[in-house]
């Protein structure tokens, strides 16, 4: 079982549900940052020849839409993150529906390949978007990877899955939650964001290996500012800042460890070669949606 890297191609002004937090409309103002850290990205992978899936927010593609094609010239897979990186459960279906398909065709069109895969900003399907799986599916996607299944400052649901599995009528949707590890009973994330910025490298390694020898894959994600100490902030509360900013110097470091220790793969990789290594009572215990 390998490891999935990913990439959550966003600015360093991206950051959600802040009073703080810029709008759309002020975005082109503001200094931009996502294209050196987003290329530095792509080298620290270039150097272990792994290969990531790239979730691209649609304003980033349409700014700098040479990304999404260099990511494609380096052989990684670019997925979506949708266009305007507004929580989903503060959306209504249309307008999510509306959004997850302005981002998927603009990648398409700029990359010129089919995009499979998507992921909602701050992992925000929660129990108030009964409607999510089936928008998407109606959206034109083939995944997700939008469940955060333990609790979180966006909300996080808690459906008891942590492997992938399968949805829909025809159980060809696959999700694949993010990964966490029970400690004393409790799922906690080690993998990605604040979580593998606070945690030591040591207990990341050791988790992610109980992970994989649950027969789970560790999915990792990072954000291009978080290789990025300098990046300016936001005024935000202590605890936000604390999340948001703390260890920033540590991720590359981490990253190179991980690349290092574990193979990593892609989403549609997994879904080409190792999705029939999941147990099969995993595999199989898919959600039907109501269509």
């Amino acid at each position: 079982m390998s490891c999935i890297f990913t990439i959550d191609v966003e600015d360093w002004f991206h950051i959600l549900d802040l009073p703080t937090t810029p709008r759309l409309s002020q975005w082109d103002a503001l200094p931009s940052r996502v294209e050196q850290n987003f290329l530095k990205l792509l080298d620290v992978l270039g150097e272990t020849n792994t290969r990531a899936t790239c979730f691209f927010l649609g304003w980033v593609v349409e700014r700098f839409p040479h990304l999404v094609r260099e990511a494609i010239r380096r052989d990684h897979e670019v997925a979506s993150h949708g266009y305007s990186h507004r929580l989903a459960y503060q959306l209504t279906p249309d307008e999510f529906f509306e959004d997850a398909v302005r981002s998927r065709k603009l990648i398409e069109d700029v990359g010129g390949e089919p995009v499979l895969g998507y992921r909602a900003s701050g992992f925000s399907v929660t129990d108030d978007t009964p409607w999510f799986f089936d928008k998407l599916m109606d959206a034109g996607y083939r995944y997700d990877s939008s469940v955060f299944p333990a609790p979180r400052g966006h909300g996080g649901l808690r459906s008891g899955r942590t492997a992938p599995y399968r949805l829909g009528p025809s159980f060809e949707f696959i999700e694949f939650p993010v990964s966490v590890q029970p400690i004393a009973g409790k799922p906690i994330c080690f993998f990605g964001g604040g979580y593998l910025r606070i945690f030591p490298y040591s207990l990341v390694r050791s988790m992610t290996r109980r992970v994989l020898d649950q027969g789970r894959p560790a999915i990792f994600y990072v954000h291009p500012r978080e290789i990025d100490p300098e990046h300016p902030r936001l005024p935000m509360g202590w605890k936000r800042r604390f999340k948001s900013y703390v260890n920033l110097a540590s991720t590359e470091v981490k990253i190179r460890k991980l690349l290092s220790e574990f193979s990593m793969i892609t989403f549609r990789e997994f879904l080409e070669t190792e999705m029939v290594l999941l147990p099969a009572n995993i595999e199989i215990d898919a959600v039907s949606q109501e269509r």
